[in-house]
């Protein structure tokens, strides 16, 4: 993979993980209920497990229909999603929730695979994605895609990581009710450019 490949892909990694929507907060209010450092020390592995298993759907997909769809064909329709995604997610006013905290670590996972996946996660990775398939073999596309979402999660999983035990032991979430921004626009956002790159490349 190329070195400005790797760049994006942990670029993007961490941009997951700033996110609180990809699963800090919700580490960070387990933690608090319970006053559990170690709850919350649980409660990331496991979400980046359940995002990792989303973005390694969205490759497997990209690897498999790589080989049967002419080489335009599939940046040019993976583009027009990412852009169809990112003005629904701009335009709509719904919030995904999740209903109680009490949750075993399972639900966590499958909760962090259903925001990932509903926020489009592996969606963002398309125009790398793609570029594996050009490289011959569907299996080196497999691998390939695979090893990108393992990177990408790593990513994510650090960052989040760090975020949460910075809110946890420093801020709490006082901070978060008093300086919130809007993370569903500007993610809607980097997905319509994502489209749009994608696009023109195609």
């Amino acid at each position: 993979m190329p070195a400005m490949s790797t760049a994006t892909v942990l670029l993007l990694g961490a941009f997951h993980g700033l996110n609180p929507a990809m699963g800090w907060l919700f580490a960070v209010a387990r933690g608090l209920q319970e006053r559990s450092r170690d709850l919350l020390l649980q409660s990331i592995p496991v979400i980046a497990l359940g995002h990792l298993a989303s973005v390694a759907l969205v490759a497997l997909v990209v690897a498999v229909t790589g080989s049967l769809v002419t080489g335009a064909a599939l940046p040019v329709a993976g583009g027009l999603v990412l852009v169809a995604f990112g003005l629904w997610r701009l335009l709509s006013s719904r919030h995904f929730r999740w209903v109680g905290m009490r949750l075993s670590l399972a639900q966590l996972a499958g909760w962090s695979f259903l925001m990932s996946s509903a926020h489009g996660a592996g969606l963002m990775l398309l125009p790398v994605l793609t570029g594996l398939r050009t490289e011959g073999h569907p299996g080196h596309a497999v691998s390939g895609g695979l090893a990108v979402a393992a990177l990408h999660t790593l990513a994510m999983f650090v960052v989040a990581g760090v975020v949460a035990l910075v809110v946890y032991e420093v801020l709490g979430l006082t901070i978060l009710r008093r300086a919130w921004f809007n993370v569903d626009r500007m993610w809607a956002a980097a997905l319509i450019a994502a489209g749009l790159l994608t696009l023109l490349q195609a």
